[in-house]
């Protein structure tokens, strides 16, 4: 089963996530099929940089779940998915 999550990158303290599509089983910070975007949780606005619109479609209508942390930064940036 495909996800749409974060992946952590970055320093230490300083936290960067990609948003990538994965597999349910691998790692969190493992392999990925695609990488869809970023957040950095540093910047105080557009904390969203990036983001594939087109690719997050494409993923959804293959049939990969959101996670609920994905879901609600999509949502708190208005990005229609």
């Amino acid at each position: 089963m495909v996800t749409i999550r974060l992946a952590r990158g970055g320093r230490p303290h300083k936290p960067v996530f990609t948003i990538v599509a994965t597999d349910a089983r691998y790692c969190r910070d493992g392999r990925f099929l695609a990488k869809l975007g970023q957040y950095n949780p540093q910047k105080a606005e557009k904390s969203l940089v990036d983001v594939d619109t087109e690719a997050l479609r494409a993923w959804i209508d293959k049939g990969a779940t959101i996670s609920d942390t994905v879901r609600t930064l999509l949502k708190k940036n208005s990005i229609k998915f």
